[in-house]
């Protein structure tokens, strides 16, 4: 009984932050699905990564917050219908309400077939940036976890590495922890330019954090 009153405490504690977050009350107010959106939003004011005319991808997308934003971004007007100037295709393995002019595309990202989807979907053209706010189910078990995430940013940056132009830019979530220098160097060496970010948006308690990477290094890699 002990437990489940510990848990219920530790609930409610998680619904008052919640409730009372200014980017959850702002997210309400401007349309946004969630408070995520100005995770993006201050990444890409920060480093002027989105610009109209655009071709972007977004990775893990539901609920469907980052694309709502880069929707916004792309509109002469900034409005969240109407005439957009840009491309953008959403992927996820859950399901997402429409976005007005978002290609979505729901299966998983971890399968060949669905990469395919992906790539026919850009119609062989190359993206400007690749947004990624992919994670996994965490277990808990930090070697295991650490692999999963470390699994979905690989495949991330191996998309932008066929996908990307020369000067594209790469955005993923991270967690610090296991694995989390790998991953630094992965883009280091990957990437001409690699910031870690971690945006106010992000609660202090998160480990979370963001990776950037602007302007690929080499050429795409050969296929296997």
């Amino acid at each position: 009984m002990k437990i489940k009153s510990k848990s219920k405490k530790v609930n409610k504690a998680w619904l008052n932050d919640h409730l009372n977050d200014p980017y959850v009350k702002l997210a309400q107010q401007e349309g946004y699905r969630a408070r995520a959106a100005y995770k993006l939003k201050e990444i890409d004011e920060t480093l002027g990564l989105i610009q109209p005319g655009h071709r972007v991808v977004d990775l893990g997308s539901a609920p469907g917050a980052w694309s709502q934003y880069v929707r916004r971004k792309l509109s002469p007007g900034g409005a969240a219908v109407g005439q957009l100037d840009g491309t953008i295709v959403a992927l996820d393995i859950l399901p997402m309400e429409p976005v007005e002019g978002v290609r979505f595309l729901q299966g998983d990202f971890r399968e060949d077939a669905v990469l395919a989807q992906l790539t026919e979907a850009l119609q062989g053209q190359p993206v400007d940036v690749v947004v990624s706010d992919m994670a996994p189910n965490l277990s808990g078990i930090e070697s295991s976890d650490a692999a999963r995430i470390s699994h979905l940013v690989e495949l991330a940056v191996e998309f932008a590495q066929r996908h990307l132009k020369p000067e594209g830019a790469l955005v993923v979530k991270v967690f610090h922890g296991s694995g989390y220098s790998q991953l630094v160097k992965l883009f280091k060496e990957s990437f001409r330019v690699v910031k870690p970010v971690k945006p106010k948006a992000s609660r202090g308690k998160s480990a979370e954090t963001f990776l950037v990477g602007i302007g690929l290094k080499g050429g795409p890699p050969s296929a296997a």
